[in-house]
């Protein structure tokens, strides 16, 4: 066969999709890929199912529907505390992911450099190496996960074009303060790079930690690409709307990567979830309390079931130290993807082993969420607790 591409040897399929797989096979609790148990707002559905005969059918704008645009703007508009141009400062996309792989394609050349902390979300490496950019990697230290921010400024002394900044970070649910988010930013500004932020979970942060905008900073707007999308705040992650928000050279450039890429998103998915776009504020607050509860509850289940973990300060994942199973001498020479593997055969739960979300060596962690309903969270406990017997 002729040789294929060298890039896409560089990097793995996603892990998280495929623990779902396995998991899939086995019939175990999917705590891998994040996706809830439960339904979309019921407005959102009930526009779906008036869309479903009324349209939109073909074709959108391909940057994004008008009135989804519009309620976008309004809505981030708030949050970035600033007027958003629907026209000329917003991509609609096929979901968050698209929306990162688009702003890196519209920042990178070949051979620029991309700084990302580690723990990461698997696919931003991927979106450099696609972009024929090389990543630089930043520790964040568990358990607390800081990092340090010489080697952020040593990054960008290498030429990193940009940082990406995941708040709140999947998988380690840390939530950047505005004292490290305002630093970071004066080195981007200061050495004329990007700060390209995945704001995914923006509205599932725990109490005292809240979410600021890197946009929203003083004099950040310029420098930052905001990639976002509806999925985790409307339990609608297969719909894939997703968005990206900058200042007009940027968006202008992204549409294009944008149309080459996918056209554009789903019509009628759009016109639909511009509703929920247009909810009050009351939403936002009970979307956060009920992921709070959820947490609460699951962190104690953990506890219960004797397991080492962090209490992630935002997301609806939360990372687990099995060290001690594998000191153990039945997972002798196990790799926590081997360990992930036995635990979706043996105690019906899924994970996503952590060596997969950081550049360091580092393989004594999984990754499990919490966005399911409180019986199949139940489920998932009674499981976990029987997995001590299980190795005895």
């Amino acid at each position: 066969m002729p040789q294929l591409s060298k890039r896409v040897g560089t990097f793995t399929d996603s892990v998280i999709r495929r623990m779902t797989r396995i998991s899939d096979h086995y019939g175990a609790i999917n705590l891998s890929q994040g996706f809830p148990d439960f339904d979309p707002p019921k407005p959102i559905l009930d526009a779906l199912a008036k869309a479903a005969y009324a349209g939109p059918h073909q074709y959108s704008i391909t940057y994004g529907a008008e009135n989804f645009r519009q309620a976008l703007a309004e809505k981030q508009g708030r949050a970035i505390g600033r007027d958003i141009d629907p026209e000329t400062e917003i991509v609609v996309t096929c979901g968050g992911t698209e929306a990162m792989m688009c702003a890196m394609m519209t920042v990178c050349n070949p051979g620029d450099k991309v700084l990302v902390f580690s723990p990461f979300y698997e696919n931003y490496g991927a979106d450099a190496i696609l972009s024929g950019a090389e990543p630089i990697y930043v520790p964040l230290v568990p358990p607390e996960y800081n990092f340090d921010l010489s080697l952020v400024e040593d990054g960008f002394r290498q030429g990193a074009k940009a940082i990406v900044v995941c708040n709140p970070s999947n998988p380690c649910g840390k939530v950047f303060t505005e004292e490290e988010l305002l630093a970071i930013g004066r080195l981007a500004v200061q050495y004329d790079a990007y700060v390209i932020t995945d704001e995914v979970y923006e509205h599932m942060v725990y109490a005292p930690y809240h979410h600021t905008c890197m946009a929203a900073l003083p004099g950040m707007y310029n420098n930052t690409i905001t990639c976002n999308s509806l999925s985790k705040t409307y339990s609608i992650t297969g719909w894939r709307l997703g968005y990206l928000i900058g200042p007009e050279e940027v968006v202008e450039n992204a549409k294009k990567v944008h149309d080459f890429l996918t056209v554009g998103a789903a019509a009628p998915l759009q016109e639909a979830a511009t509703v929920g776009l247009r909810f009050d504020q009351s939403y936002y607050d009970a979307l956060r309390e009920t992921y709070t509860q959820k947490r609460d509850f699951f962190l104690a289940g953990l506890d219960q079931a004797g397991l080492k973990h962090n209490v992630p300060q935002g997301t609806y994942f939360v990372m687990v130290d099995i060290q001690e199973f594998l000191d153990l001498p039945m997972f002798a020479g196990y790799t926590d993807l081997q360990f992930c593997e036995w635990m979706i055969q043996h105690v019906g739960v899924a994970a996503v082993p952590g060596s997969s979300f950081f550049r360091e060596p580092i393989n004594n962690y999984i990754r499990l969420h919490f966005a399911r309903e409180e019986s199949t969270l139940e489920e998932v406990i009674r499981r976990l607790t029987k997995m001590e017997a299980l190795v005895k």
